[in-house]
C-alpha cells in the first residue's frame, strides 16, 4: 500500500477508535431516578390500590418530588423504598432500606457513577385529601329541666352540646346520659354529672366522660354505676325505669352521601381503681376499658317501617351494614390519636342520595357502661373527631 495512503488511513480511524474507548470507559454522569417501588405484600394493606399506588415508572428528568398516597399516616410502618437509577448512580439512604416517613418525608440524594453530581429526591407520604365531617365539641350549653321521676317532677341541671351548621343553623344531633342520671341525682352539682365539658381539650373545649356511682337509687336496682357517654341520637327518659338500654337512640340521618371511610380523633383515658358487677361487687383482677365505634344502618325496614336501633342492638342488628370500632383503648395521659376503620357492606347510592341510613358515633367511659357495669372513676377525654369519607364521583 502506498505509504501516504496508509498514514492517511491511520489518521481517520484512530480518532474513531479513541472515541469509541473513551466512551466505554469514562463513568457516567448522569444521577437520576428512573423508577421508584416499594416491595413486600405485607405493606399492600396501607394502600387503598396497591397494584397502582405502590409503583412509579418513568420518572420525569424534572420530577424530584415524589408521593405515595395512603390510607393512614397514623399507622403507616417504616417503608423500604426502592430505586431504579441511571447506570452507575448510587443512592443515600441506601436503596431498598426502612425509613419512617410518618413524622416527615425523607430525602434521598443520587450521585452519578463519576461522583462529580448529585441530585436530591424528596420522598412522602400523604393520606388522600377526601370530604370530612369535623366535631370539636366547643358547642356546649346548661340545660335547665323538669322530668318526672316515680311520681314527682324533678329539676335537673346538665350539659348538653350541639353543632353548628354553615348557615348559622343549629343542630341538636348529640345526646347523654345526664337526664338519666340527674332524675336520681337532683341535688347533683351539673360538674358531677357523668359528661361534662373540660376546657383543657387537645385543642379549646373537649367532652370529659366519667364514670360515677350511679345514687341511692341505682344499687337497688342492679344498676349501680351510670358510665359517661356521648352519642349521635336521643336519649329517651321516659323509657329510664322500665328499660335503660332503650333509652338511647342512636343515630341520626346519614350527613354524607359518600362511603365512610373511617374516625379519627384524640383522647386520654385513666381507668377507675376497682371493676364492680351489678351487685356493687368488686370483680378481682378486671379493669374497665373505655370504648369508640360508629355504625352506619339501614333506617327503613323490609316493610318500609322506620328502624331506629338503641343500646342492645346497635352492634349486632341485622340492619347495621358498616361498622368501626376501637378494640383497645390504652389509657394515657397524655392527649392521644385514634382512627377505626369502618368494615362491611359497600353502601347503596340510591339510599345514600334518599338518605336511607342512620349513622351513630358513640363514646363511653366504661365499655360495658350500658349494662351498668364497670370502674367508678374511670374518665375519657375526647376531642377533635373526624368522619373521613372517600370522593363522591
Amino acid at each position: 500500500m502506498n505509504m501516504k495512503k496508509y498514514h492517511l488511513l491511520l489518521l481517520l480511524v484512530f480518532p474513531l477508535f479513541l472515541t469509541s474507548c473513551f466512551k466505554d470507559e469514562l463513568p457516567n454522569t448522569e444521577c437520576d431516578v428512573l423508577d421508584v417501588w416499594i416491595d413486600g405484600d405485607q405493606y399492600k394493606e396501607c394502600f387503598y390500590q396497591p397494584e397502582t399506588d405502590m409503583r412509579f415508572n418513568k420518572i420525569s428528568s424534572t420530577e424530584n418530588h415524589i408521593v405515595f398516597t395512603v390510607r393512614s399516616m397514623l399507622s403507616l410502618p417504616e417503608m423500604p423504598i426502592s430505586f431504579n437509577l441511571t447506570p452507575g448512580a448510587t443512592i443515600q439512604p441506601a436503596n431498598g432500606s426502612l425509613q419512617n416517613f410518618k413524622e416527615h418525608p425523607v430525602v434521598y440524594t443520587v450521585t452519578s457513577e463519576d461522583g462529580a453530581w448529585h441530585r436530591e429526591y424528596i420522598v412522602e407520604f400523604r393520606e388522600p385529601d377526601l370530604p370530612k365531617l369535623h366535631y370539636d365539641f366547643e358547642d356546649v350549653e346548661l340545660k335547665k329541666e323538669k322530668v318526672s321521676f316515680l311520681l314527682f317532677d324533678v329539676d335537673v341541671s346538665y350539659y348538653s352540646w350541639f353543632e353548628m351548621d354553615d348557615n348559622g343553623g343549629r343542630q341538636d344531633i348529640w345526646s347523654t346520659g345526664n337526664p338519666g342520671f340527674g332524675m336520681g341525682n337532683s341535688n347533683a352539682n351539673e360538674k358531677d354529672y357523668p359528661t361534662i365539658p373540660d376546657e383543657n381539650g387537645y385543642e379549646g373545649k373537649c367532652v370529659k366522660l366519667v364514670t360515677r356511682d350511679a345514687g341511692p337509687f341505682g344499687k337497688p336496682m342492679n344498676k349501680p354505676i351510670a358510665a359517661g357517654n356521648l352519642f349521635l341520637g336521643k336519649f329517651d327518659v321516659d323509657k329510664v325505669m322500665t328499660n335503660a338500654l332503650a333509652t338511647t337512640r342512636m343515630g341520626i340521618r346519614a350527613p354524607f352521601t359518600e362511603e365512610p371511610i373511617k374516625v379519627t380523633g384524640f383522647y386520654k383515658y385513666k381507668p377507675g381503681a376497682e371493676y364492680i358487677n351489678e351487685k356493687s361487687e368488686v370483680v378481682p383482677g378486671k379493669v374497665d376499658e373505655g370504648h369508640i365505634y360508629s355504625v352506619v344502618y339501614r333506617n327503613k325496614d323490609e316493610n318500609g317501617d322506620p328502624v331506629m336501633l338503641d343500646g342492645s342492638d346497635v352492634l349486632s342488628s341485622k340492619y347495621v351494614v358498616k361498622k368501626a370500632e376501637m378494640s383497645k383503648l390504652p389509657p394515657t395521659d397524655e392527649w392521644t390519636p385514634f382512627e377505626m376503620f369502618f368494615e362491611g357492606e359497600e353502601l347503596d347510592e340510591q339510599l345514600l342520595d334518599s338518605r336511607g341510613y342512620n349513622f351513630a358515633l358513640v363514646f363511653s367511659s366504661s365499655k360495658d357502661g350500658a349494662k351498668f357495669l364497670g370502674a367508678i372513676g374511670s374518665t375519657l377525654y375526647i376531642d377533635k373527631v373526624t368522619v373521613v369519607m372517600e370522593k363522591d364521583d
